[in-house]
């Protein structure tokens, strides 16, 4: 009986000293964790592209310095391109059109002789009366044929000055104030998609047309630096898209209009410092384009300022740059 009951209690010692091993290695590993966790929450989080704070993972983002460069205002408006001097030619008599001596296409001169009228009325006869050129250069249109009855305010001709063509345009009330004869545009054409073409006023109406609100201006091409120049593709008709340089600044900070954001009555940009940490920052603008943006405080040139990506950014976050 005595011997049963010792090993009924050196059984329960074993549990005891089991449980109690046990009991220990459990606190420690439970401290070990605790001391680590510790220890990580105090080291600073390193992620790909850079180190900081914050839990939020490394953005996606495209960056470009901010650069001095010109900035200009401009006013996109449609023309069309005509001949510089254009004349309808008349004749001096009514009548009938005996003679029809040039087309359309055909170059006159001035003093020749383009067509003749029969003035004669029934029972009577007269002599052919002449059509004289009054100008040079080329037969844009001729809306009559020999046996056609015209009077002496019938056009039988309308001759142009090919040799040097202009394009006429319309600029709304609202953009007259920055019109000026010598201000220099760019030129597109339907006809020769993906060319430029330069251009200058050199007339400028001194009223507006009271119907249209709008003030007749036409230009002359020209080359990089103002001087006429012709282009033989370009042909009088042709529809014209013409952007007028109203202002122009240099050697100014811009930065692209995508890569600032307006917010709450705000502009704002992101800049990027060494660390690939954005940091926000609000800008003060000064002139602005269609595409650019002048930039007169909040960043400096050589900052290097988030142009894709920024619409997720908050200040201080962490950011992965990719080209």
């Amino acid at each position: 009986m005595l011997e049963g009951t010792d090993a009924m209690m050196n059984t329960s010692k074993m549990i005891t000293a089991i449980l109690v091993s046990f009991t220990g290695a459990l606190a420690v590993l439970i401290a070990h964790n605790v001391v680590r966790d510790r220890q990580e929450t105090a080291a600073p989080q390193v992620r790909a592209g850079g180190q900081g704070g914050g839990s939020r993972a490394a953005s996606v983002v495209q960056v470009m310095p901010v650069e001095l460069g010109r900035i200009e205002n401009t006013v996109v408006i449609n023309g069309d391109i005509l001949t510089r001097n254009q004349v309808a030619i008349f004749p001096t008599v009514g009548g009938r059109v005996a003679e029809m001596r040039i087309g359309i296409g055909d170059n006159v001169r001035a003093g020749n002789i383009v067509a003749m009228v029969d003035p004669s009325r029934p029972g009577e006869v007269f002599s052919f009366s002449p059509v004289v050129s009054t100008v040079s250069g080329t037969v844009l249109q001729a809306p009559f044929s020999v046996g056609d009855t015209v009077s002496t305010g019938s056009a039988l001709y309308v001759v142009g000055d090919l040799s040097s063509l202009r394009i006429e345009t319309f600029v709304p009330e609202r953009f007259v104030s920055s019109i000026r004869r010598g201000l220099g545009a760019t030129v597109t054409l339907e006809a020769l998609p993906g060319e430029t073409f330069h251009a200058r006023i050199d007339e400028v109406s001194p009223v507006l047309d009271p119907a249209s609100r709008t003030l007749r201006i036409r230009l002359h091409f020209s080359n990089a630096q103002g001087h006429p120049v012709q282009d033989p593709r370009i042909r009088a008709g042709m529809f014209a898209t013409i952007s007028l340089v109203t202002s122009a600044i240099d050697n100014v900070p811009i930065i692209p209009r995508d890569a600032a954001i307006h917010t709450q009555g705000t502009w704002i940009a992101f800049v990027v410092d060494e660390y690939n940490v954005a940091h926000r920052r609000e800008l003060e603008l000064g002139m602005e384009s269609e595409l650019s943006l002048e930039v007169r405080g909040g960043i400096e040139p050589g900052d290097l300022i988030v142009s894709a990506g920024q619409n997720f950014l908050a200040d201080g976050d962490l950011v992965r740059i990719v080209e």
